[in-house]
């Protein structure tokens, strides 16, 4: 009987991607195991590096296209499109990141969400009906007005003009109008990866808890709160965990667009399938770059360790990782392992080279100790 071995290893940041540690990996069982089932994932947490992971493990391709960035100037966004899903991978953060802000800008009263909802139009318009994005990382605090009036929605002021598409411009909402908004719109299916529980306004709401990360002053804090409890109520919509995500997205997907929030590694093993293979398994060999007690805490690696103990009692599972930090290991992980094999510096460590060969040697004694 073959034996069976999952490989799920999120990137290590600045050296490896998720795919190149899980096929290094596979190169290292085979030394020891040439006649082993092994199934090769891709593994990210629906933050940073999330569409790159996703498109390439489910065999898309990556599209570039130009849209409004947080400031209102043109900038080239990318999204993961899969054909025959009619599926889009967004990041916000692409057309929207606090990153694409210089420090001297960074103002969630001047930034939008209004390239996010161009990307999304670009991808209804090459046939894509079922959208996976990830909303972290955001320079916004508009929610979701700038993305919304990108997709068709009108929000009028008092005099029944437009309001605007930035973070300032939620002061004027008096109405919001969905007659124009294109039907394919409503037909698309949104699934959201947020791992923000915030609510949408008060103490723990994206204004308090965020806007001050992306340059908003004390005294404007209390306007943008004050602003979005307004826009909110337009709604009628009673707040939930998540609503506070992405300066306030997460409210606009749930509220306009009928989006699930859901916890970023669930959708990635979701939208893989993964569950399938860890049913049979008898090895899980996941990891990341650096493994400490974070790691743990609901982190890619300790999100598939869940599931695969969750369906697959028996399964062994093993962690690896270029740093290991001292952990307190939980019942989902058997055993941690550093890919190191002698001292070296970081920029060494590092090296796309040195980490594969690494992988491998580490991966080849841990598939020689379980079998």
């Amino acid at each position: 009987m073959k034996n069976k071995i999952v490989i799920a290893i999120d990137s290590f940041k600045g050296s490896l991607s998720s795919l190149e540690a899980g096929k290094s990996a596979e190169v290292g069982i085979k030394n020891f195991l040439q006649n082993a089932e092994i199934k090769v994932f891709p593994l990210a947490d629906g933050g940073e590096g999330t569409c790159k992971t996703l498109t390439a493990g489910l065999g898309g391709k990556i599209k570039s296209v130009e849209v409004t960035g947080p400031v209102g100037k043109k900038i080239c966004a990318e999204y993961g499109f899969i054909a025959e899903e009619n599926l889009a991978v967004l990041e916000m953060a692409s057309a929207a990141g606090l990153e694409l802000v210089a420090d001297n800008l960074r103002n969630p009263l001047n930034t939008t969400t209004f390239g996010v909802g161009e990307s999304i139009l670009d991808a209804i318009k090459i046939g894509c009906r079922n959208f996976i994005i990830g909303i972290g990382g955001s320079a916004t605090n508009d929610c979701g007005l700038g993305m919304l009036t990108a997709l068709g929605f009108e929000f009028l002021n008092s005099a029944n003009q437009p309001c605007g598409i930035f973070g300032r411009d939620l002061q004027f909402v008096e109405k919001i109008i969905s007659a124009k908004v294109p039907a394919e719109i409503f037909d698309c299916n949104f699934k959201i990866a947020c791992d923000v529980k915030n609510l949408l306004t008060g103490k723990n709401g994206c204004s308090e808890i965020y806007a001050p990360q992306k340059g908003a002053a004390p005294e404007v804090v209390q306007q943008m709160d004050s602003w979005i409890k307004n826009f909110a109520k337009l709604k009628n919509s009673v707040e939930v965990e998540g609503d506070g995500a992405a300066g306030g997205l997460g409210f606009a997907f749930r509220n306009f667009l009928c989006g699930n929030l859901i916890p970023g590694v669930d959708l990635v093993l979701e939208t893989l399938n993964i569950a399938e293979d860890l049913k049979t398994a008898d090895l899980l060999i996941t990891g990341e770059g650096s493994i400490d007690n974070q790691t743990l805490q609901g982190k890619a690696p300790a999100g598939v360790a869940k599931l695969a103990k969750k369906i697959n009692p028996a399964i062994k599972v093993v962690a690896i990782g270029g740093t290991v930090q001292k952990i307190n290991l939980n019942s989902d992980i058997d055993a941690v392992f550093s890919i190191l094999r002698r001292p070296m510096v970081l920029s060494d460590a590092m090296q796309k080279n040195i980490a594969l060969e690494n992988i491998s040697a580490v991966v080849e004694q841990i598939v020689r100790l379980v079998f």
